[in-house]
């Protein structure tokens, strides 16, 4: 990454995405404020301006990588293929790259700091969680409506689903040994084909 020099603030959105690049050349221990301030060419007490605390800083990178991860989901989802093609796009979507994946990473995080978080950071992260979760119910009842899956109720199933590759993406960012993301998207799949191919009449 190259340092920028002092004279002019960098547009907001460029921070954010030097924050993400430093998580993910560097872990998120290493994301402080004078570094950062270093590396888009901003004193630390200008960033606090902008941001007020580091954990701002965190969720509002966050807003911003989900932003770009909302648009590419949107797009698999509006794709003409069957439902199930687009669910398995959308399981892998999900589960973090690997371990020290720098999204999950940073998800931990802001998952780790909200018990201490106001009521607006809260929305806000319940705002992220909510858009994922009204995707796949509508996938989930749009497979249903055709036949594709099984009858299941589309917002249950879809809580379910999604603590499961919580639980999964979580072993996988962390690089807990036996579960590597090949062999979690092969389970994932494995308990939809259990649960969602429609019954044999």
């Amino acid at each position: 990454m190259t340092t920028r020099r002092r004279n002019t603030a960098p547009p907001r959105e460029d921070v954010l995405a030097a924050a993400m690049d430093m998580i993910a050349e560097r872990g998120l221990e290493k994301l402080t404020m004078a570094a950062l301030g270093r590396v888009v060419g901003m004193s630390s007490g200008h960033l606090l301006y902008y941001f007020h605390s580091k954990d701002e800083l965190l969720l509002r990178t966050l807003e911003w990588s989900e932003g770009r991860l909302g648009a590419e989901r949107a797009r698999l989802l509006t794709r003409t293929d069957p439902a199930r093609a687009r669910l398995d796009a959308y399981v892998d979507l999900y589960v973090p790259d690997g371990h020290r994946d720098p999204h999950w990473t940073l998800w931990m995080e802001v998952w780790n700091s909200s018990k201490n978080a106001d009521d607006d950071a809260r929305a806000r992260q319940a705002a992220i969680e909510g858009a994922w979760h009204r995707d796949l119910v509508a996938l989930l009842a749009e497979g249903v409506s055709q036949g594709e899956f099984r009858a299941v109720d589309p917002d249950r199933f879809a809580a379910r689903l999604r603590a499961l590759l919580d639980g999964f993406s979580i072993h996988v960012a962390i690089g807990l040994r036996g579960t590597d993301r090949d062999r979690i998207l092969a389970h994932v799949r494995e308990f939809l084909d259990d649960s969602l191919a429609p019954r044999a009449d």
